[in-house]
């Protein structure tokens, strides 16, 4: 049942007709240890009368110790609402190798975790002969794990003359750490592609693996997902068709999301997480293609490529507008003007 039956425009949120929320965590419920302003009294409103789940790319943790986290921070939480990409990459492994089989693992507790309780024999060896080789991120690797999972995508055997399957929990290129930005699982999967010569199947964000996998726990039909970066939470939203929310509380802002290419532009644009809970407005198009949402309507000027503001509105406001403009145009940023107001918060 949805938390907000949507009755007109002006009384519809974000979560009108939704089934569950999904959110990613980094970037929208917490940033390093610390949770970000207003995501965890959003989060525990939204949860009186809706189901929350959060979905992660994150490997190296268990969904208990996620869970944790998330109860120090406030929410109400256990592992059953922890969606995690070592989770999607079980179900991707169990098509791949034969049941109770041996898996080379390269990860941490939050992978290795998921294959014991897949009832796979575990190995860090390419000497076993193993099934397949699955790889998530974990601080600790270093090069002798590439090396191992290296030689064993290079084995060739007759059951597996192009040998054997690599799964990769996910692809992020960097990480975010309490000291900056660091190379994440992509980067890692990365040099045991250069040196096997082919990629994994990934589940993690942005295939639509994991957020299948949310979809079949959840048993919903209708779940809107909210996350902050477009490569990978909105992109993946959309491959898996469903309903995404972009908050500006993360990676990108409304710079990348006026930018943003087809495939990855969210249904909705959020200031924060208490915007779920306010009415979302409609996009209305004039005749003469003008963009008019809430309090904003901006237009393209005529012969010309300068977007026009007719009304200041919100900032956040103007900013749904002018995307709109500009992903409706069939054209890319560079070929407009965009006045500074826009993208500047």
């Amino acid at each position: 049942m949805a938390i907000f039956p949507k009755q007109n425009v002006s009384s519809s949120t974000p979560l009108s007709g939704v089934d569950a929320l999904f959110a990613d965590l980094d970037g929208v419920v917490y940033a390093g240890r610390g949770a970000i302003p207003h995501a965890v009294e959003s989060l525990n409103l939204v949860a009186q009368h809706l189901r929350v789940g959060y979905i992660t790319n994150n490997a190296s943790r268990t969904d208990e110790s996620v869970a944790a986290h998330l109860r120090e921070l406030g929410l109400a939480c256990t592992a059953s609402n922890i969606v995690t990409s070592p989770q999607a990459a079980m179900g991707i492994l169990s098509r791949l190798a034969p049941a109770g089989s041996t898996v080379l693992v390269i990860g941490g507790d939050g992978l290795i975790s998921e294959v014991k309780k897949a009832g796979f024999t575990i190995t860090d060896s390419a000497n076993d002969n193993p099934a397949a080789v699955i790889q998530g991120f974990s601080p600790d690797i270093g090069w002798t794990h590439l090396a191992e999972a290296s030689f064993a995508l290079n084995a060739r055997t007759e059951a597996h003359p192009d040998g054997i399957p690599w799964i990769a929990t996910n692809m992020d290129w960097t990480i975010p750490v309490e000291r900056g930005t660091a190379p994440g699982n992509g980067t890692l999967v990365s040099a045991v592609h250069l040196a096997a010569g082919r990629m994994p199947v990934v589940a993690g964000k942005p295939e639509p693996a994991i957020f299948e996998e949310a979809r079949t726990r959840f048993a919903v039909t209708n779940a809107l997902y909210v996350g902050d970066r477009l490569d990978t939470d909105i992109l993946g939203a959309n491959r898996a068709k469903m309903r995404s929310a972009l908050v500006l509380t993360g990676v990108d802002g409304p710079k990348q999301v006026l930018a943003a290419p087809e495939g990855q532009r969210p249904d909705m644009i959020l200031t924060d997480l208490r915007d779920l809970l306010e009415p979302y407005p409609e996009t209305v198009v004039s005749k003469k293609g003008a963009i008019t949402v809430g309090t904003a309507t901006v237009h393209v000027a005529p012969n010309d490529v300068d977007i026009v503001i007719d009304q200041a509105g919100t900032g956040l406001d103007l900013l749904r507008a002018t995307c709109q403009l500009i992903w409706r145009s069939g054209r890319a940023i560079y070929g407009f003007t965009v006045p500074p107001q826009a993208y500047t918060r």
